[in-house]
């Protein structure tokens, strides 16, 4: 259990930052929630990999399930400036 938290977190801290930069415009996010994020989505995404698929074990980087965790990432991302409020874009008035 403490093994899939502590790679959970790495998974996160890349993940997360691309979660971020696939989204376009800048969100106010702080560094420590996006890893937050990320790992949450490395978590999703590889438990729907292993939901859909019924493939528990892979060698190597499931690449299928780290695309499943950006995605999750990126929606998470979403709502969570969604619910804090923070605008994710630089949008200007004209």
């Amino acid at each position: 259990m403490l093994w899939t938290i502590i790679l959970a977190l790495i998974a996160g801290c890349i993940i997360g930052p691309l979660a971020r930069l696939i989204l376009p415009g800048k969100q106010n996010i702080s560094l420590l929630m996006t890893i937050l994020l990320g790992a949450v989505g490395a978590l999703v995404g590889s438990w729907l990999y292993t939901a859909i698929s019924g493939n528990e074990d892979t060698s190597g980087i499931d690449w299928i399930a780290f695309g499943l965790g950006v995605v999750v990432a990126i929606v998470l991302v979403l709502i969570y400036g969604a619910v804090t409020g923070k605008d994710n874009t630089n949008r200007r008035v004209t």
